[in-house]
């Protein structure tokens, strides 16, 4: 089994956006059918390589070409209007036929928030005061809040509630995830993260629910190749791009996942356990042994007529 990731970078040295986005949705159709189980969308603004800042509406593309396929968004939730927010979630719960979930952040990057207008400091604050109309939302509750009359229709396809999560990697958001009663889908960890996690669920009323704690060398970066010494000479630099890119913006972060401070082709080969190309034999035994492998076909908008190659040579390895 195996996830797809699509981020939609498109920096200079790859494929242009418009190509990147019409193959993320044929690849999703194409993986579906060949035991991928999940596709991840992530969610980033004003990024210099463009980096998706809509994963709602691709969701909703993808959707729209697939059956089975699970939808994993990511959405930084202090960035939305919630009511609006509210409606689109239930419409694409509507277009997946239920198949969407979701992993709320509060985001990170200073630039973002003076993009929407918003105080980085008052993040904390506003996650939670929209997260709690969200919610009352989507249970097609009618609120006043702010001044504000809200309704949301249509009501949510998925009867007994879609399955939303909290992200990060801190103590913080183990908490806030737990207060909700949501489920934990951490991109990091820190020493205790599980356990604030599940007092907090206790502590508010809540029973425990999902809960993924990656360790820091998951690969998230996955490709397979017949040649490795090949594969990173022709796409070696677009994993690059994609981990410099996550480096710089994550400078002193020394919890999460797809992290790497490799600044050549040569260094992110030799220490990175996030980007990575294993031999056909390597994979085949990996897969045996039950790993779930993560796959980022576009990774640093890797050109889609390569990246279909790499993707085809995965799933040829059962």
């Amino acid at each position: 089994m195996f996830t797809l990731r699509f981020d939609m970078r498109a920096p200079s040295i790859g494929a242009p956006p418009t190509e990147l986005y019409a193959a993320a949705c044929e690849m999703s159709a194409w993986a579906e059918t060949r035991g991928c189980v999940a596709v991840v969308l992530c969610e980033h603004h004003c990024a210099d390589d463009g980096y998706l800042p809509s994963p709602l509406l691709m969701g909703a593309a993808i959707a729209a070409r697939t059956e089975q396929l699970m939808l994993n968004l990511t959405i930084l939730l202090p960035f939305y209007d919630v009511a609006r927010l509210a409606e689109d979630i239930c419409v694409l719960d509507h277009i997946s036929a239920g198949r969407a979930t979701y992993v709320f952040g509060i985001g990170y990057r200073a630039e973002e928030f003076g993009h929407f207008g918003l105080s980085m400091s008052d993040r904390g604050r506003i996650a939670d005061e929209k997260l709690g109309v969200l919610r009352r939302l989507l249970a097609g509750e009618e609120v006043e809040h702010g001044g504000r009359r809200m309704k949301v229709t249509p009501r949510p396809r998925t009867p007994e509630g879609l399955m939303l999560n909290w992200g990060g990697s801190s103590l913080a958001a183990a908490r806030r995830a737990g207060r909700n009663g949501l489920g934990l889908l951490a991109n990091g960890g820190v020493p205790g993260m599980q356990e604030a996690y599940e007092k907090a669920c206790r502590d508010n009323g809540f029973e425990p629910g999902f809960v993924l704690i990656p360790e820091r060398d998951v690969v998230a970066n996955l490709f397979v190749a017949e040649d490795v010494d090949a594969a990173w000479e022709e796409i070696g630099k677009y994993l690059l791009h994609d981990a410099m890119t996550y480096s710089e913006w994550n400078p002193d972060n020394q919890v999460s996942a797809n992290m790497s401070t490799a600044r050549t082709v040569d260094d992110l080969r030799r220490t990175s356990a996030s980007h990575v190309i294993l031999s056909v034999e390597e994979a085949r035994q990996r897969l045996a042994g039950g790993e779930m492998f993560n796959l980022s076909p576009l990774c640093g908008g890797m050109p889609p007529d390569i990246a279909w190659r790499y993707l085809k040579r995965f799933a040829e390895l059962e």
